[in-house]
């Protein structure tokens, strides 16, 4: 458990830029109970016009927009930070936040700060990783959890899910069917760490030894 109290809610902060999908399907599993003894305490966004902030709103989440506005990345990500701990954040979530962070923020919330990207890491990092995916011909691919470290979608794995490319896939079925298990995925992986029941050895991110 992430709480110093065993019962005290965990509070959340999710981070996008756009459509907010997966900050959905983790306000449905906090709601529905597939992430017990949690809330959504806020959803930032560095885009006003992230549509993502309207159905946080809609669902009753509180929303906040912390604009680039043309600055530095590492002044931008101290007023987040700072938003974040007057929340008493406890997990950050990065739900299409299309700004790497810089070691700033990853030293602020380190091993407390998830995000998902669409491939099984660490195949096809950063941008397009579905159209990088039929490039490459692969036969599968997936989504990835992980930890945000200072590398580029390189912090030790948490969950992943496997989707097969079929022959007739453009780049977005394959994104669809991606995404389907995104929203499980993530999911999942925000439960275990407020379980807290992994230890992170090296790169990898294993059940706890008892």
């Amino acid at each position: 458990m992430m709480s110093d109290e065993a019962n005290e809610t965990n509070r959340l902060a999710v981070l996008i830029s756009g459509r907010g999908s997966n900050m959905l399907a983790l306000a449905r599993a906090v709601r529905e109970g597939a992430i017990p003894n949690a809330q959504i305490a806020v959803v930032v966004s560095d885009r006003a016009s992230a549509p993502g902030l309207k159905l946080a709103a809609e669902q009753g989440i509180a929303t906040l927009v912390v604009e680039r506005r043309g600055r530095a990345r590492e002044e931008h990500e101290r007023e987040i930070i700072a938003a974040l701990r007057a929340r008493r954040v406890d997990l950050v979530c990065l739900a299409g936040y299309m700004r790497l962070l810089s070691p700033v923020f990853v030293e602020a919330y380190r091993w407390r700060t998830l995000n998902i990207h669409p491939s099984l890491l660490p195949a096809f990092p950063g941008l397009d990783a579905q159209r990088q995916a039929l490039e490459h011909g692969v036969k599968w691919t997936g989504c990835t959890v992980h930890f945000v470290d200072e590398t580029l979608d390189g912090g030790p794995i948490i969950e992943q899910r496997v989707v097969p490319v079929l022959d007739s896939d453009t780049v977005e079925t394959l994104a669809a069917r991606i995404l389907a298990e995104e929203h499980k995925a993530y999911p999942a992986a925000v439960a275990r760490v407020l379980r807290g029941d992994f230890q992170v050895i090296g790169r990898r991110v294993v059940a706890k030894s008892r």
